[in-house]
């Protein structure tokens, strides 16, 4: 198996038909076909399927392609990293941003990397918690912020902040609380939340047992940021989660926000890596870069409603 069989694996998934990815990486279709058929050949199983509109990956080639990358990457991490030693760190770095926290993090990081790492190229993935760590697992990305739920056992982490949740509520909700209410009166009200195992779910349902509580009163399983806004400002129901990700609609008074109390609920965000993949000399310098900026984006208050984890000395 050599590497130019995987990237031109890579690029047929990635363009779908052969004339493109034959385009792509400057050989002809009959050699890219051959690369293919010997790279099936060695594997002992059909990684495409081919019809008249292009192609399409098997079972065998989805799980295939996660592995083709993650090689891929770490080639180019490696030779970024060497070619570096001397001078700024540069490359590519992927840094995967769970939707409920790129509203507090992604501008200003891109903005810190510009500034203080000219030479590295960051791009942000914003996707589910869960499928984030399926990606970092496989090393389809070099970096990513996970909230702290007792798995992350895996990675290696540096805890930054520990986050608040609140009842977050349509203004013009006539169940809406007016002041701070206890997490028993919370679970009661027509909850919208994440569908398990996503975000804050399990932190709520996790609070709820430690209580002895019945579990939330979930009207509806909404894991995307954008759908949840648009309903809770529909009037369908509550929420239970930070203020960053809704802090516009908080701002203009479309909705509101009171703090649960007895007991209080937290979530703790940590930047994760592979304790298997070594990080290229650009993902060190963006994970450094990215533990200083969240601390002063909550010494500032930029990032509300956090509080700061002490670091490891």
């Amino acid at each position: 198996m050599e590497l130019r069989q995987l990237r031109h694996f890579a690029a047929i998934a990635r363009h779908g038909t052969f004339s493109k990815a034959a385009e792509q990486v400057f050989v002809a279709q009959s050699a890219l076909s051959h690369q293919l058929a010997q790279l099936e050949t060695e594997l002992g199983t059909r990684l495409l399927h081919r019809s008249r509109r292009g192609v399409e990956l098997t079972e065998s080639g989805r799980v295939f392609l996660a592995h083709a990358t993650s090689i891929l990457r770490q080639v180019d991490d490696a030779r970024a990293s060497v070619r570096n030693l001397a001078g700024d760190p540069g490359g590519k770095v992927v840094f995967g941003v769970p939707h409920s926290a790129s509203n507090a993090l992604a501008l200003p990081l891109l903005q810190a990397v510009r500034q203080h790492l000219p030479k590295v190229e960051l791009e942000l993935t914003e996707e589910l918690t869960g499928n984030l760590i399926q990606q970092l697992r496989w090393g389809q990305i070099n970096l990513a912020l996970l909230f702290d739920d007792g798995t992350l056992g895996e990675f290696a982490c540096e805890y930054l902040l520990d986050e608040a949740l609140a009842l977050i509520s349509p203004a013009s909700a006539s169940d809406r609380p007016q002041t701070a209410l206890t997490l028993r009166q919370a679970l009661l009200l027509p909850l919208i939340l994440p569908a398990n195992p996503h975000g804050v779910r399990p932190i709520i349902e996790a609070a709820a047992r430690a209580q002895g509580l019945p579990g939330p009163n979930v009207i509806a399983d909404i894991s995307s940021v954008s759908i949840l806004r648009t309903t809770l400002l529909a009037g369908l129901g509550h929420t239970l989660l930070p203020v960053m990700p809704l802090l516009h609609e908080l701002a203009a008074g479309t909705l509101c926000a009171v703090p649960v109390e007895n007991p209080t609920l937290t979530r703790r965000l940590a930047l994760c890596a592979s304790k298997h993949i070594p990080l290229s000399a650009a993902a060190a310098a963006v994970a450094r870069l990215t533990a200083d900026l969240t601390t002063n984006l909550c010494m500032t208050n930029d990032w509300q409603g956090t509080t700061l984890v002490p670091r490891r000395p």
